[in-house]
């Protein structure tokens, strides 16, 4: 069931200071992203089964450009899924170190679900700044894939249907976590000062090796990302192709 956006004020991710917004998400443009295309993908889609994914992405707009990100269950036992990049679009913007990313997103009540918020280039430069599977209700993944580590955080506030503010910093010497406004990790390991990479958005469906896959009866399931922004510290000159706008623990397997 879908659940409605919230009618009363939401408090804002904490900004930080001394910094600009250089990408602000309009999951509209073609001119910021691409969809149902990327090369986290082999051969850039449409599948991913060695990933434990039950994904087929699809360039629907249904599924993906309002900003809710839809999954549907195919006549084959696959799922049409809804994916965006900055990977391969006009502006092909790229996350930088020194960057915070801030965003609002509504979690999935399905089982099966496994919505995310994450970065890519070239083969990995992989930072997630969520994973979530509500058979876990209470607890968001965090990693970092470039230079190891990562958290499962847990907080009464996580469960399946909730609002959750997110903040990522990623910083050279250490990447942080912050939800709701708190400092939720910090892995002490950063991305390094020449890192870049790609956003990716999207919703993809378990196919039960390491979470539960949805049940037979289940046909869609959707999550939803609001308000995502990316600032950066203030003088620090854009990369070629980039148009400017004006505490330490072990990640299990997820």
């Amino acid at each position: 069931m879908e659940q409605p956006t919230p009618s009363g004020p939401v408090p804002a991710p904490r900004t930080p200071a001394g910094s600009d917004v250089v990408f602000t998400a309009d999951f509209g443009s073609e001119r910021q992203w691409v969809a149902g295309r990327s090369w986290a993908y082999p051969d850039g889609g449409p599948v991913n089964p060695g990933d434990d994914k039950l994904d087929h992405l699809v360039s629907d707009a249904a599924y993906s450009r309002s900003g809710v990100f839809r999954a549907r269950r195919r006549p084959d036992g696959l799922w049409n899924t809804g994916l965006l990049t900055t990977e391969g679009s006009r502006e092909a913007f790229l996350v930088r170190s020194g960057d915070v990313l801030t965003a609002r997103v509504r979690l999935p009540r399905e089982t099966g679900a496994w919505p995310a918020v994450w970065t890519w280039r070239d083969g990995g430069q992989e930072i997630d700044v969520f994973e979530y599977h509500p058979d876990n209700p209470d607890l968001l993944e965090f990693s970092n894939h470039v230079r190891g580590g990562g958290s499962y955080f847990r907080d009464d506030a996580v469960r399946p249907g909730a609002w959750v503010d997110l903040r990522t910093d990623f910083g050279a010497r250490s990447v942080v976590w912050w939800v709701n406004g708190a400092r939720a990790f910090a892995d002490r390991r950063g991305v390094g000062s020449g890192w870049h990479a790609h956003l990716i958005v999207n919703l993809s469906v378990c196919a039960g090796r390491y979470h539960p896959a949805p049940d037979g009866s289940a046909t869609g399931m959707s999550f939803e990302v609001r308000d995502l922004v990316v600032r950066r510290p203030r003088g620090a000159p854009a990369r070629e192709g980039e148009e400017p706008v004006a505490d330490g623990g072990e990640r299990r397997p997820g």
